[in-house]
């Protein structure tokens, strides 16, 4: 598991730096935006892919959990997440959750 930071979406802000619990993102000195060194070491915990607003981060759903090599991305619309699943053929799967009601039981 891991993630692939996209240099042309990417701004800067550093809130996947932040958020990073293993202090894996790094700021680029040269072009101000985030980028991940060692991809493998990713824990796949996904708090950068959350906290991404320009939705620069996409997420690699390997085999061995099931995502036959597809990606996954989020942009938010209020209170509305959208995760989308692209596959290795350009497919896009949209799941839309509303923040509000994501802990409701």
């Amino acid at each position: 598991m891991s993630i692939a930071i996209r240099q042309n979406n990417c701004v800067g802000c550093r809130r996947c730096i932040e958020v990073c619990p293993g202090n894996l993102i790094k700021l680029d000195a040269g072009t101000g935006k985030a980028y991940i060194k060692e991809p493998r070491d990713c824990w796949g915990c996904t708090s950068c892919l959350k906290e991404c607003k320009m939705g620069a981060i996409a997420f690699f759903l390997g085999a061995d959990i099931g995502g036959r090599g597809s990606c996954l991305s989020i942009q938010e619309e209020g209170d509305l997440r959208h995760w989308r699943i692209t596959d290795p053929q350009g497919n896009v799967e949209t799941i839309t959750v509303n923040r509000k009601d994501a802990n409701k039981y």
